[in-house]
């Protein structure tokens, strides 16, 4: 059996497959190596493992944090551990949806989620890609980008009142609150990008569509546009790029992008890619 694990900042999608149709899907938290001690790792997928019977002969894990060697040997020698007889393949979440959304082909492919990220896929592998900087240098586009934006606005009081009104109904915290979650709690790209609920709610109101282009059209002219748009389409993979894809293709649509693809999750596309191996 194939294990294919899509790992983001919040949550791992872990799919059990025989190598033609899913055998059972199964949801833990976030495994991020740049972040989660190696003890935490090996325990999440110990109790992972608990949780079927067959054996498991290969493992593919697609994950934030896996962006260099030293953390792709890592995250594979905890697969290992908890995955004795297992063959071990560890790579970054933006390899993973590239191969999820092109398959085997060229293009641009993009995550915007929690996080965001690019590339300009070769058909096998990332040949060009704008580092993303994370969400306090970078991240445009983002859950946490966004969530960062509609935060500040609202403490700095400009917010429209009304919009001011429903954010502090909706958050339901302090400004002191706030801070603590964002300065000395850990995972504040998380509690950031939680607000994404929030805009998407109030989406039709002129703040709201503003603030979502501005970051889009930031996606777009910081990232996207480094690639030959032209010639390729953009891809898009992530609970942001799904939820709001009609002003993405509006926004990419001003800059002559064309919008291809737009994927919730990557395992449908992951399982089809190591399929057609």
């Amino acid at each position: 059996m194939t294990l294919i694990a899509d790992s983001g900042s919040t949550k791992t999608a872990w799919c059990l497959t025989n190598g033609q149709d899913y055998a059972a899907q199964f949801l833990t938290a976030g495994i991020n190596p740049f972040y989660t001690p190696r003890h935490d790792i090996i325990a999440e997928l110990a109790a992972l493992s608990k949780q079927f019977t067959h054996t498991v002969d290969t493992v593919y894990f697609y994950g934030a944090g896996v962006a260099s060697p030293e953390k792709a040997a890592l995250m594979e020698q905890c697969c290992r551990e908890v995955f004795p007889a297992a063959a071990v393949e560890a790579c970054t979440d933006l390899l993973g949806a590239a191969r999820a959304l092109c398959g085997h082909t060229p293009g641009i492919a993009g995550i915007l989620g929690t996080g965001s990220n690019s590339c300009f896929y070769n058909g096998q592998q990332i040949a060009d890609t704008v580092p993303p900087c994370g969400f306090i240098l970078g991240d445009e586009g983002s859950g946490a980008a966004l969530g960062k934006q509609l935060v500040a606005d609202f403490l700095q009081r400009r917010l429209p009142p009304g919009m001011h009104h429903a954010f502090h109904e909706h958050a339901q915290l302090t400004k002191d609150e706030i801070l603590e979650q964002v300065y000395r709690k850990p995972f504040p790209n998380r509690f950031l990008a939680s607000f994404t609920a929030f805009l998407h709610r109030h989406q039709t109101h002129h703040y709201v569509h503003d603030l979502l282009h501005r970051s889009f059209d930031s996606f777009l002219t910081r990232h996207i546009m480094h690639y030959d748009c032209a010639r390729y389409p953009l891809h898009l993979l992530g609970s942001v790029a799904f939820y709001f894809q009609h002003i993405i293709k509006e926004t990419a649509a001003a800059r002559h992008i064309q919008l291809g693809k737009v994927e919730k999750t990557a395992l449908p596309g992951l399982l089809l890619y190591h399929k057609n191996l």
